[in-house]
């Protein structure tokens, strides 16, 4: 797989995982193209939707979220699920930065609090 492709992959496997990146507008821009595509086809819900999404992320935690958390938080809009916002230059070398964020809040998904696992045992 190629540099690019796996850079890809992880800037939007973290988008996913934090809600939030800051990278170069250039990165920003083509993440924002994989992130896109990545809900559209979470939204769905096959079991094959789920393994291209795996193949594709290479992340489970990605993955799990991005079904369970960030499709739900998608619900009825019918693209458009990111946003860039543009900051300051790079100090180094001024490059163009930018914030990558999803343009509803997802919720984490709501699990078993571990007390009440244990009661049980």
């Amino acid at each position: 797989m190629s540099h690019r492709k796996e850079l890809m992959q992880s800037l939007v496997a973290n988008l996913i995982l934090r809600d939030k990146i800051e990278t170069t507008l250039p990165k920003a821009k083509q993440a924002r193209r994989d992130a896109e595509k990545m809900v559209t086809l979470a939204r769905k819900g096959t079991l094959a939707a789920r393994r291209l999404a795996a193949a594709r992320l290479r992340s489970p935690e990605a993955v799990k979220r991005l079904f369970d958390a960030v499709v739900p938080a998608m619900d009825g809009r019918p693209g458009g699920y990111t946003r860039i916002i543009k900051t300051d230059a790079r100090r180094g070398d001024a490059a163009e930065m930018a914030i990558l964020e999803w343009v509803a809040t997802p919720k984490a998904p709501v699990e078993p609090e571990p007390a009440a696992e244990e009661a049980k045992a």
